[in-house]
């Protein structure tokens, strides 16, 4: 009796705290997933740059932005592409979400499409590691790091298209 007792309450924790976890991600998807991809696809700078935290450490191929330079690229380049009359669409998904009331550290896989005046697409893919903390009661990114290579390899279509792309 003694064991089924202690069995029921691990098991209702577990379930307590999976429902927590569950909650904050949903959270995190309409605070900061859904303004992010809708920032993307309607080339809004200032809205993109608004799900990240004041201070971001970002990390790409290129090398490390301690200083937010990459804010200013945001703004500059989708005014560059919304003048030229360009199309951008982000699908992405999740691959792994840890997650507690402060942090979540998300790794997923996108795919963008760039589609020129012309109505000519062009694909790129990559994959993504992403802290997000709660400052001052608001999910903000606080770190962002992404590739378009895993191992040397390119990340693929046949990559991205494991799993179906997230829309909220």
């Amino acid at each position: 009796m003694k064991y089924l007792f202690l069995f029921l309450t691990l098991a209702i924790t577990s379930m307590t705290a999976q429902n927590t976890t569950e909650t904050i991600q949903n959270e995190i998807d309409q605070t900061v997933w859904k303004p992010f991809q809708t920032a993307f696809e309607t080339l809004d700078g200032d809205a993109l740059n608004a799900t990240y935290a004041a201070q971001v450490l970002r990390v790409t191929p290129q090398g490390i932005d301690t200083e937010n330079a990459f804010k200013k690229g945001n703004a500059e380049r989708f005014a560059s592409n919304r003048k030229n009359g360009d199309k951008i669409s982000l699908d992405f998904w999740f691959d792994s979400r840890k997650t507690n009331e402060t942090t979540s550290y998300e790794v997923g896989f996108y795919r963008i499409g760039f589609t020129s005046k012309d109505g000519e697409t062009q694909y790129s893919y990559g994959q993504f590691h992403i802290v997000l903390q709660k400052i001052k009661g608001h999910w903000k990114i606080t770190q962002d790091w992404d590739t378009a290579t895993i191992a040397g390899n390119p990340i693929t279509a046949e990559d991205f298209n494991k799993k179906e792309a997230l829309r909220f």
